[in-house]
């Protein structure tokens, strides 16, 4: 019988209040309670993970401030991404050494996932045993960063699906030099409905890890101060 797994979305949500939501149900997933994915877009905003270059940044802080999008420092893998709209983030909070998972089963599992999902709207997406993430051809087009503390997850993946690419310009991508970054927009030519491949993510993610996906229409500890857009999805 498959595990519950609680499914948040929260819609638009700044960056700090996001990780701070995921620190609050890390917590209650090592006290026992069931995993969580939290399904969202935030406003535009440059992370840099634990391996994070400042150089990798083409532009100083207050430049990419001035242009609207904040800069954060993160506890996850990784090194530089964007987050904004029009790309849908996630954020799996599960309890890895529970299901006798290592990190490097977990990271390959959120791969699958999301090349099922591509798969399922027509895009041959693939991994690649050099690079992180999910690539189409030689452009990447979705990020994978994860942090693993205590045998609990946070931070997850990010598809580009209608993406504003010309942010990732400000950037060295995950530091690879060179990189091209795309979206599925890009490579279909029509825009895609952010509810839809939310509930494709659900439904890809919920095969993979063999879990019963919990819509959670209250939309439970999600934080409302800062939050940015219509708020909770139903």
């Amino acid at each position: 019988m498959a595990s519950r797994c609680t499914l948040l979305r929260p819609g638009r949500v700044a960056y700090q209040d996001a990780w701070q939501l995921q620190q609050r149900i890390a917590q209650r997933v090592r006290n026992g309670a069931d995993p969580t994915i939290i399904l969202l877009e935030h406003p535009p905003t440059y992370t840099l993970g634990v391996r994070g270059k400042p150089e990798h940044l083409l532009l100083s802080e207050a430049a990419l401030l001035s242009r609207g999008a904040e800069v954060h420092r993160t506890d996850r893998g990784g090194d530089v991404t964007f987050h904004g709209p029009g790309q849908l983030v996630a954020y799996p909070i599960i309890n890895i050494r529970s299901c006798g998972q290592g990190p490097s089963t977990y990271v390959r599992m959120l791969e699958a996932t999301l090349i099922d999902v591509l798969a399922h709207f027509g895009i041959t997406a693939a991994r690649s045993e050099r690079k992180p993430g999910v690539w189409v051809g030689d452009a990447k087009i979705a990020a994978i960063g994860v942090r693993v503390s205590r045998g609990v997850t946070t931070h997850g993946f990010a598809l580009n699906v209608n993406t504003d690419l010309a942010y990732f310009q400000h950037i060295i991508p995950c530091g690879l030099v060179g990189t091209d970054v795309t979206s599925m927009q890009h490579i279909a030519g029509t825009t895609f409905d952010m509810r839809t491949i939310e509930d494709e993510v659900a439904a890809a993610f919920a095969r993979h890890f063999n879990v019963a996906m919990v819509d959670d229409t209250r939309g439970a500890g999600v934080p409302p101060a800062r939050a940015v857009g219509t708020g909770a999805i139903a």
